[in-house]
């Protein structure tokens, strides 16, 4: 019987590994096809994977927690039928496995910032250990340098430095129990404390600041009547991205007030009849994208991603929607080809992927190839906020919440003081390609798009 090699397939453009988080089988054992042989995480949703052949489990190449690029070899099977199925083993690039269940989980396999900085940890040298990004992330975390990581002695496959090894490793460290070779520049104190600002002394308080160690999170001091709960994966994962885009992005955020009464005022009148007829809610959501996904036509370069020195203008105008889980965390499914859609498909993408969110019920795909984000914190309450970017785009917008207040308004008599339906948009972007007159213009763009809406407006004219 043929021997036929399955490897981890690819599961989108922008995922480049996975970690495995349970094997169903095990050497020995019998599989059918499209039967789930593991799950796997990415740093999107954890997915089940199927396997391409029938036949008998001859070897498994990857322990549990392991980090596995795409396309990797993962097992063997030794095969029924040479002529089955074994598109996994083709060049050609598989696309999203068939059928995978889907559960909204991750993984923290950390954002990798595009341009690596000098003083971060790297695989250079082709003769030292391989490191999995995961160390790589904890080890920059702690302050191990390189160095100070290939004296580590490994556990895992071939020797490899294993997640429990560095985290045991950094728990004997700070207990005094291991000393490393090499000094670490994160772990120095100061060497020389400043003593004087325009020659005058420092002021006895700032003497004091300057003595001490920098604090640490594990310093904190922990008193009184508290609970303590470990974040789980996806919340790490938040955290983690979050770091690395300020780390990455320059950020700034612009703000713009705008008077949405003609939108309130259309969905107030047709909201009824639209559900009835289209079969789908008709939410403020749908319209805000329509809005803007025509402000991103007109300025190419907030739709874009940067890459070393090259700005990559993204065609596609896919806009994510953050979207709250019943666990408070938060995913981001991605609506495609938002500018292509009438304001009935915009509706419906958005509540199936919303449904879907709040169910476990995503797909890979359906959190990838996102060029531009948007996040309604006026749900919440709050009036605007200051998002920050999902890498690697360039720009998130907020939507405030609607509220009622009294504005002046142009008339043909003058001006009135009029009850108006006022909401701030506020957006962050990324200062090193997009300029503030940029930012502020694409604001203004998409405020102009809101207030034009058309109160007497037949949606399905438009299907």
């Amino acid at each position: 019987m043929p021997i036929v090699d399955l490897v981890l397939p690819k599961l989108g453009e922008s995922i480049m590994e996975a970690t495995i988080l349970k094997w169903h089988k095990k050497v020995g054992d019998t599989i059918q096809l499209d039967e789930t042989l593991l799950d796997i995480a990415t740093d999107k949703v954890d997915s089940e994977i199927p396997s391409t052949a029938e036949g008998t489990i001859t070897e498994i190449l990857f322990e549990v927690n392991s980090v596995v690029p795409i396309g990797t070899v993962i097992a063997k099977i030794d095969a029924k039928n040479a002529s089955e199925k074994t598109s996994l083993i083709s060049s050609t690039p598989i696309t999203t496995p068939s059928p995978a269940i889907v559960k909204v989980e991750i993984e923290d396999i950390p954002f990798t910032p595009p341009a690596t900085p000098a003083n971060t940890i790297t695989n250079t040298n082709s003769d030292q250990k391989f490191f999995s990004p995961l160390v790589i992330s904890i080890a920059q975390s702690e302050g191990i340098s390189m160095q100070e990581l290939q004296e580590i002695v490994g556990t895992g496959n071939q020797g490899r430095v294993s997640k429990k090894d560095i985290l045991a490793y950094i728990t004997n460290k700070k207990a005094g129990r291991v000393q490393p070779k090499h000094s670490n520049l994160q772990e120095q104190t100061i060497a020389t404390k400043p003593t004087q600002i325009y020659n005058e002394p420092l002021p006895d308080f700032m003497q004091n600041v300057a003595n001490q160690k920098l604090a640490q999170p594990e310093e904190v001091i922990i008193s009184g009547n508290v609970e303590i709960v470990e974040m789980d994966r996806m919340r790490k994962l938040i955290a983690k991205h979050m770091v690395d885009s300020v780390h990455t992005s320059p950020h700034v955020t612009s703000f713009v007030e705008v008077d949405v009464t003609n939108m309130v005022v259309w969905r107030d009148k047709v909201k009824s009849l639209f559900e009835k007829r289209e079969g789908t809610k008709l939410t403020y959501t749908p319209m805000f994208i329509e809005g803007i996904a025509a402000a991103l036509e007109q300025f190419p370069i907030i739709n874009s991603s940067l890459e070393d020195n090259k700005i990559i203008y993204k065609k596609d105008i896919n806009i994510g929607m953050a979207t709250a889980l019943p666990s408070g965390n938060l995913i981001v499914p991605v609506i495609k080809g938002a500018n292509q859609l009438s304001i009935v498909g915009l509706s419906k993408a958005v509540n199936q992927l919303a449904t879907a969110a709040r169910n476990n019920q995503l797909k890979p795909s359906d959190t990838q190839n996102g060029t531009f984000t948007v996040t309604n914190v006026g749900t919440f309450g709050s009036i605007m906020g200051t998002p920050i970017i999902s890498q690697p785009q360039v720009a998130v917008l907020a939507l405030g919440a609607i509220k009622k207040r009294p504005v002046v308004v142009e008339t043909p008599a003058g001006d009135a003081i009029l009850v108006r339906h006022m909401m701030y948009l506020s957006m962050s972007y990324d200062h090193r390609i997009v300029d503030g007159a940029q930012g502020t213009q694409f604001l203004a763009a998409v405020a102009k798009n809101f207030e034009a809406w058309d109160v007497n407006r037949q949606w399905f004219q438009y299907l």
